[in-house]
């Protein structure tokens, strides 16, 4: 599950340049998956899409950087480790390994979750044994919440206010990964049409802003 990603490389943590230089195409990494079960992936509906105004961030205070260690989504079962995912020496996004079906990545590119900013998480929908941590990540509602426990202690606290899926080949890019006005967190995994060969056309991504955080 890797796509090429530019030539330029992150170093250190640079935001919104490091998204704009990678990913304006879009999460192409997570192309791939297996979609060798039976039952496909649940996909968005069409009404838990963004609203056409920006959310409001409730005045919550962002926080500062620390590396995502765990995120939880209880309405789809998700409790799984969290470990920086960057570039390969060819400028490729690495993904968790494949065999790894509950293990998120942090995209190292993108701020850490908490702080002013879209941070991205991503994970594999399934693989070859079956469904993986993001496999329900498409069926996620509006007012929903994920939980990303910190290096620090803290744990944020995001809201979903939207869950799409694009196809890579037209995926908004700006607008999944450009700047936010207060903390926000980005979960992609694969979607759309699965094809033999060629792995899934698209990209389920949640939108979610951060409500608050606690020790």
């Amino acid at each position: 599950m890797e796509a090429q990603a530019g030539r330029g490389k992150a170093r250190g943590r640079a935001p919104w340049g490091a998204l704009a230089l990678v990913l304006l195409t879009g999460i192409a990494l997570l192309r791939d998956g297996s979609g060798e079960h039976v039952s496909a992936p649940p996909q968005p509906a069409r009404a838990a899409a963004p609203g056409s105004a920006s959310p409001a961030t409730g005045g919550t205070r962002g926080l500062g950087f620390s590396r995502p260690r765990r995120v939880r989504v209880a309405d789809i079962r998700v409790d799984a480790p969290v470990r920086p995912v960057g570039l390969d020496a060819q400028g490729w996004v690495q993904a968790p390994p494949p065999g790894e079906r509950n293990l998120v990545g942090w995209f190292t590119g993108s701020v850490s979750p908490g702080e002013r900013g879209p941070a991205v998480l991503v994970g594999h929908v399934d693989n070859k044994e079956g469904p993986a941590v993001f496999y329900g990540l498409g069926a996620l509602r509006k007012g929903r919440h994920i939980a990303v426990e910190r290096a620090d202690g803290r744990t944020a606290l995001f809201e979903v206010y939207g869950v799409e899926v694009f196809a890579q080949d037209d995926f908004p890019g700006e607008r999944v990964y450009g700047p936010t006005a207060g903390p926000e967190l980005r979960v992609i995994t694969c979607g759309g049409a699965y094809h033999r060969g060629t792995g899934y056309d698209g990209n389920v991504v949640v939108f979610a802003r951060m409500v608050g955080s606690a020790r």
